[in-house]
């Protein structure tokens, strides 16, 4: 059967933005000066097989996706258009992708996340994402944390020079030659009796979260 002339349309363009965006971020994070506070809390799990929830703003995907590239790493990424292109651009950078959402109807993709942990694949989750509010901590990614026994490791990015969007996250983007520094907070264990103590925890991860980064780059 061939495809509508619409969905075609729709692939010729995620097509061409995945290309450009690729090349885009190669070509720009390849200028950037990388620096790192604490990433042997990242680092040395992925070393020993010990698996983490990692959890960033959405805001921040760009510059986190080009720093932690090849890492093998699994970010959960939305179904919707634009995150086809991100997932794709992400698995060009040597990420593996859990597609689907922990609200609307996340329970297949926390059940995926929970397995992905359980096999020794550590998971990553814009809390805020994809719509947002920014820097609202929905607690889809406590909940995958307590079932797997896993801890949450916060992860935020700043740049010495960056533009930032005038999207809903204020997507910050690193100029050329900019520092980007990478800190990371301290691994928390939620040690939950229940899936809904993990997700009372929200507000203290988001606190967590804020807390990595300096302020100017809020």
């Amino acid at each position: 059967m061939s495809p509508r002339p619409n969905d075609w349309w729709v692939r010729v363009k995620v097509g061409a933005a995945v290309t450009l965006g690729g090349l885009l971020i190669r070509l720009l994070g390849r200028t950037w000066r990388i620096r790192h506070e604490g990433a042997e809390r990242l680092y040395g799990p992925l070393r020993r097989g010990e698996t983490q929830v990692v959890v960033f703003w959405h805001g921040e995907i760009l510059p986190i996706a080009w720093g932690h590239r090849g890492s093998g790493i699994a970010p959960l990424i939305s179904t919707h258009a634009d995150g086809e292109i991100i997932a794709r651009i992400v698995e060009d950078l040597g990420y593996r992708t859990v597609r689907g959402s922990t609200s609307r109807g996340g329970a297949r993709a926390i059940l995926e996340m929970v397995r992905l942990l359980e096999e020794g694949v550590t998971i990553a989750v814009t809390p805020d994402g994809p719509r947002g509010p920014r820097h609202d901590f929905a607690p889809g990614a406590l909940a995958v944390a307590q079932r797997a026994g896993r801890p949450v490791l916060g992860v935020r990015a700043s740049a010495t020079r960056a533009w930032r969007l005038r999207s809903w996250d204020r997507h910050l983007v690193p100029k050329p030659f900019a520092t980007v520094t990478y800190r990371y907070s301290e691994p928390q264990l939620l040690r939950a009796g229940s899936v809904r103590e993990a997700e009372a925890r929200a507000p203290e991860m988001a606190q967590m979260l804020l807390d990595l980064a300096p302020a100017p780059n809020d």
